[in-house]
């Protein structure tokens, strides 16, 4: 497989880069994860012991909670009765579980909005703690199975990618030579994305890319099964749901609960992390809030951003070209489906949209991912 198309510099974080660094360096370079380099490993390591995992913002966001959560009983740097360690009395106590795909699972026994909320100082002072300052990213990276992640060979086939960022769910893919000592590229799902957009005037493209949303039978989730948050609730609630429901984003929905006011995404935790300060004048931080604040403050740093926009929309009577367009133009991972009244009733994203793509040939992978990724019940792999 060339990859020349997707070529990007890939960014690396060192093992004992701190919490603070990671999420800065994230967030300059506007990626959602990271492979995390080993620092104590020789110079001519192969890739696999030359890299430890990966880290994602999802990850970042988790960790400092279920530490929170260790903290409130006496097991972790905090003291007890502090800010910090009170995170785990208003969120509840997380259980994680690391997927055999090297996906942390979390689950929570407290589902109420009160349980979510915390006032607008709260990330200041976890951010200000010697327990954030000190802890390296090199302790809460995931990996798959015996290898740091799980990797394309420069030898597979465009399908075996597809299939991996679509029906298996990977959110990125290092590419790799299998005794090699680097991660050559990274190919993400929007860098599928870009490419397909690159492809508008050739005929196989325009065959199949001016069909309309309902031919190809997108949205795929029913609307009752929409995974969303409305303005007025804490904005952890947000995030608490993402990891939940394993899902990038959540549209915030207006207080008559039909129209979407906004989007947030995985990545947006970072504001939380980065730019704790713009919460202060706030007693709780609502999800409006979170919006309403973060807008301010990119407006205020001259930073371009997704969440400074309109809530990006389709219909179901939109061609999927003109979403592929839209989604490449505004780097923007998910597009929200709207009736004419411009009622919220559905969600596309970019797995949703390679999946349509492609169809995985009967046992194309072998029995390589039985038990790592639950098969749907019609599955015929």
């Amino acid at each position: 497989m060339s990859t020349m198309m997707f070529l990007r510099a890939v960014i690396e974080i060192p093992s004992d880069a701190s919490l603070s660094d990671t999420v800065e360096t994230l967030s300059k370079n506007k990626i959602l994860s990271a492979p995390i380099r080993n620092v104590d490993a020789p110079e001519d390591a192969t890739w696999i012991d030359k890299y430890i995992g990966i880290v994602e913002f999802a990850g970042i966001a988790m960790w400092l909670l279920h530490q929170s959560d260790a903290s409130g009983n006496g097991t972790a740097g905090s003291a007890v009765g502090s800010p910090v360690a009170n995170l785990a009395s208003r969120l509840g106590s997380f259980t994680f579980r690391r997927t055999s795909s090297g996906r942390v699972e979390t689950t929570t026994d407290s589902e109420s909005d009160e349980a979510a909320s915390v006032g607008g100082s709260f990330f200041e002072t976890l951010t200000s703690s010697e327990f954030y300052k000190n802890t390296k990213v090199g302790d809460i990276s995931g990996s798959f199975r015996w290898a740091p992640f799980l990797a394309l060979q420069t030898s597979d086939t465009f399908l075996t990618m597809l299939l991996l960022l679509s029906k298996y769910r990977m959110k990125s893919l290092p590419v790799v030579d299998m005794g090699g000592n680097q991660i050559e590229n990274i190919i993400t799902q929007s860098c599928v994305v870009h490419m397909l957009a690159e492809c508008v005037g050739l005929p196989w493209f325009e065959s199949w890319g001016t069909k309309k949303l309902s031919e190809l039978g997108l949205p795929l989730m029913k609307p009752y099964k929409l995974v969303k948050v409305n303005e007025d609730q804490p904005v952890l609630k947000a995030f608490q749901l993402m990891r939940e429901k394993g899902v990038g984003g959540v549209p915030v929905i207006d207080t008559n609960g039909t129209k979407a006011i906004g989007n947030i995404s995985i990545r947006d935790v970072q504001y939380l992390l980065s730019a704790p300060k713009i919460y202060k004048q706030y007693r709780t931080i609502s999800a409006k809030d979170f919006l309403t604040a973060v807008r301010h403050h990119l407006q205020e740093q001259h930073e371009a951003s997704p969440l400074l926009h309109d809530v990006i929309t389709c219909k179901r009577d939109d061609v999927i070209k003109e979403i592929i367009l839209k989604l490449d133009s505004t780097k923007i991972h998910r597009i929200y489906v709207v009736d004419d009244k411009g009622d919220t009733e559905g969600v596309i994203t970019l797995r949703d949209i390679i999946s349509k793509l492609v169809h995985e040939p009967r046992h194309y992978f072998g029995d390589f991912f039985d038990g790592v990724v639950p098969l749907p019940t019609n599955s015929t792999v």
